[in-house]
């Protein structure tokens, strides 16, 4: 028990960074978008939102990848298609029971579910506070 606390300690740590800087990098796209963008408006605004739709997208994925990679590698599940496929289920809270680690390595799945439900939340935060600051929804106006 204590390996899999140390370990899932150690992946959440490094998926907190990635979050981290992944949502300085989409700050700033987003950001060069808004102002450069040579369209104008409410369309610079909604492209502008997809970018950042899109960054976190890609920042869960690539947190999704790590613990994946982690399973594959502590062969606690058969392959990688399968640990995958059980990460994202369990990042993303869904946890169908249909694909299970084995046993000694139950317990990271828990923390993979809180890491997975704690960065999405703050990925949420990121978008209501970016849809607000930038648009094309603005505070008081739409909510």
């Amino acid at each position: 028990m204590l390996i899999n606390l140390l370990l899932g300690t150690v992946i959440i740590s490094l998926t907190v960074i990635v979050h981290t800087f992944g949502l300085v990098v989409v700050a700033n796209v987003m950001n060069r978008i808004a102002e450069r963008h040579p369209l104008h408006g409410y369309r610079r605004k909604v492209s502008a939102l997809v970018a950042v739709m899109y960054g976190l997208f890609a920042l869960h994925s690539a947190e999704i990848w790590v613990w994946a990679v982690v399973y594959w590698y502590l062969d606690a599940i058969p392959n990688f298609e399968n640990a995958l496929y059980f990460s994202a289920i369990t990042f993303s809270t869904l946890g169908y029971g249909d694909s299970l680690l084995k046993q000694d390595w139950q317990l990271l799945a828990g923390l993979e579910g809180i890491s997975g439900f704690l960065l999405i939340g703050w990925s949420t935060a990121y978008l209501v506070a970016a849809s607000t600051r930038l648009g094309p929804f603005q505070a008081g106006k739409h909510f």
